[in-house]
């Protein structure tokens, strides 16, 4: 029998090896490695840290999550012979394959920055992009009677680019609603020189903070947390105290890759934007947060990457040439706070443009515009993620973007100032 082996039944991992097990024959093993016994559904750690969410809603058994006919060995992988083709792993033997997927995502790193595992970890220096992190500052946050609350993005690139911008829009609304927003100073950190990568995506979300009066630190380059001061330092000297941090510390992709040498200085994964293939190396695909693509790092990103990719797999096992077909594509759900969210929808070479989604002209969500039925839309993914996109159910959205319906005149005029 021959066998696809899939690292990592993160979104990326289970999503594509749901497709490969509905096309291929019983002559092949779609198999996947992993060792968590549990499957995070990582947009809700953003509302648990907030208390809007519960553990039970967004973690499943990881068994419940892979359908029938895919093998699931749950071991750590060690590191991979490209060569030989085989998976080492660690206290067990090694996987042979015909065709390996790297799906292993990203991790964050908070002990690449000097002093951020110090004395105020978890205790006024949180995560929220972990499931510890996010219960931890949901107590922190509770306990939080006012002061400086600053979020801060370390270095890019990082899983959701949009989610602290959601963070300081949603604590600004639940400071609000506390009663302690007039007592909070609310800071947003970060090391691009805006709100965010996209020009227009960025002035409109520019100006969100703006008038939520949440104050913009850009272009700082975290180097280092003083817990005994309670300062985050950049790298220039500059400083930001902080009475509550909430850190989105540096992301790696696992250390296999990087003792394999198919990673790069972060451990992701060098990968034909297009094709999806690894470089340099044969039968290697990667998809999702692993891969070093300029697309988002974003649950969106691995769906459409898996459509695409189930068709470059089926085509390599026939010895075709692989279609270079992705674009990119991503798009993201924004919440604002108050209700209300905003949804963008881009790719490479196209930045996000106001317009409707997902039907051109029609809807009914709007695009590039806050509104109520972003929020509920945001809301109702949940339920869309756990019984269509990880089982790769048909969802009636292109992998590729359609300019259909967008107003490509925003832009232009953005150029034009």
């Amino acid at each position: 029998m021959k066998t696809i082996l899939i690292l990592g039944a993160g979104t990326a991992g289970t999503a594509i090896a749901h497709k490969l097990r509905r096309r291929l024959s019983g002559d092949w093993d779609v198999a996947v490695v992993d060792p968590s016994s549990t499957h995070l559904y990582q947009p809700g750690l953003l509302f648990l840290s907030f208390g809007d969410e519960t553990e039970e809603r967004i973690v499943r058994e990881r068994g419940s999550t892979l359908g029938k006919g895919i093998t699931w060995h749950k071991e750590t992988v060690k590191a991979v012979d490209t060569a030989s083709r085989r998976v080492e792993l660690e206290g067990a033997d090694a996987l042979s394959y015909d065709f390996l997927i790297i799906a292993s995502g990203t991790e964050i790193r908070p002990d690449m920055i000097d002093g951020m595992l110090g004395e105020g970890w978890r205790k006024n220096v949180f995560d929220f992009y972990t499931l510890q992190g996010a219960k931890a500052l949901q107590e922190g946050l509770a306990k939080f009677e006012g002061g400086r609350l600053v979020i801060n993005i370390v270095e890019m690139p990082i899983k959701c680019p949009v989610a602290p911008l959601e963070f300081a829009f949603l604590a600004d609304h639940y400071l609000t609603k506390r009663g302690i927003r007039d007592k909070t100073e609310l800071v947003y950190a970060t090391p691009l020189d805006g709100a965010f990568t996209k020009p227009l995506a960025s002035k409109t979300l520019g100006y969100l903070l703006e008038e939520k009066g949440i104050q913009v630190e850009t272009e700082f380059m975290t180097g280092e947390v003083d817990s005994e001061k309670n300062v985050i330092r950049s790298y220039d000297e500059r400083e930001v105290p902080y009475d509550l941090l909430v850190t989105i510390p540096p992301h790696m992709g696992a250390s296999f890759l990087e003792d394999s040498e198919l990673g790069d200085e972060l451990a992701f994964v060098p990968t034909d934007p297009h094709t999806l293939a690894a470089k340099n190396v044969e039968r290697v695909f990667c998809i999702g947060d692993a891969t070093d693509l300029p697309s988002s790092k974003a649950g969106s990103v691995a769906h459409f990457q898996a459509d695409l990719m189930t068709e470059n797999i089926l085509g390599a096992i026939e010895g075709k040439e692989l279609e270079p077909s992705f674009d990119g594509h991503s798009n993201c759900f924004v919440e604002t706070g108050h209700g209300k969210a905003m949804l963008i929808d881009f790719n490479y070479e196209t930045e996000p443009l106001p317009g409707q989604f997902p039907i051109p002209g029609i809807g009914p969500l709007p695009l590039l515009k806050e509104c109520r039925r972003n929020h509920w839309a945001k809301l109702m993914f949940r339920h869309v993620y756990w019984h269509a996109l990880l089982p790769a159910r048909p969802i009636p959205i292109s992998p590729t973007m359609s300019l259909a319906g967008k107003k490509l005149s925003a832009a232009a005029e953005l150029g034009g100032e």
